[in-house]
């Protein structure tokens, strides 16, 4: 691990524009019924993120950012448009499918951490590993060099509860790099954790963007938002904006 610090995005080396585009939506709705309202939550939204990419997705509640991070995370199908993943069209696949495909190309951090309370460390960074149908070869040594990645070597067989919020969150991180996902999705990351552990949380998610991984954070904290390249603002369930934190561009 890096020595922490508090490094924004406009501190970073910039990267090359054009990348491999890993997720692509084309013309998403996702309405709701309420009663006898039909709430439209995104509106026909279109955008693509690429590979290497490390956006953070703000606006006010109701904006549709829970939303649009459930469609991409294959949590929540569209009611109408296109959503392709390294070229796979997960809107048509049916839900065995959809959930082998979510767990081998999507790694989740969630607010509350979701660890498995009764699971060690190493078996809770495993748990995407037990829903796919071929167990990789190797892949214990790979989640206890996770575990190591994000500092916590000397805690493999500790369960939750014996674990700080900070560190619950680091097992959560490892956790979704366990089948090298084509994206990581963050919900409020840092939600929970006081602002140094928080600063620690953002520095991993810093090194990971070094190192290539494609991480979409969706967090409310502005001083969080400045920490990834870019900034997509919705309002309504569509783009509000597009802000460049590396060269202070807006669009």
């Amino acid at each position: 691990m890096t020595e922490l610090g508090s490094q924004s995005a406009a501190d970073r080396p910039a990267v090359p524009a054009e990348r491999e585009p890993v997720a692509v939506l084309e013309g998403i709705t996702r309405e709701y019924r309420m009663g006898d309202e039909i709430v439209r939550a995104l509106d026909s939204f279109s955008f693509s993120f690429a590979k290497g990419d490390y956006w953070s997705i703000m606006g006010s509640s109701g904006s549709g950012k829970s939303t649009l991070l459930n469609i991409l995370g294959c949590i929540d199908r569209p009611s109408d448009g296109s959503y392709r993943i390294r070229g796979r069209d997960v809107v048509t696949m049916d839900d065995d499918a959809l959930s082998t495909f979510r767990g081998k190309e999507l790694g989740f951090v969630f607010q509350s951490y979701n660890l498995i309370p009764q699971l060690d460390v190493i078996e809770n960074i495993l748990v995407p590993v037990m829903y796919q149908e071929v167990v990789p070869e190797g892949i214990e040594e790979r989640a206890q060099a996770l575990a190591e990645r994000v500092g916590l070597g000397g805690r493999l067989h500790h369960r939750p509860m014996q674990l700080s919020g900070g560190q619950q969150q680091r097992v959560a991180i490892a956790r979704s790099l366990i089948n090298d996902p084509a994206l990581i999705l963050a919900d409020e990351a840092t939600g929970n954790l006081d602002s140094k552990t928080a600063s620690e949380i953002l520095e991993l998610f810093d090194e990971l963007h070094a190192e290539g991984k494609t991480i979409l954070l969706v967090t409310h904290e502005p001083d969080v938002g400045e920490r990834s390249e870019k900034v997509l603002q919705l309002k309504d369930g569509n783009i509000e904006s597009v802000y460049d934190n590396r060269s202070g561009a807006a669009s």
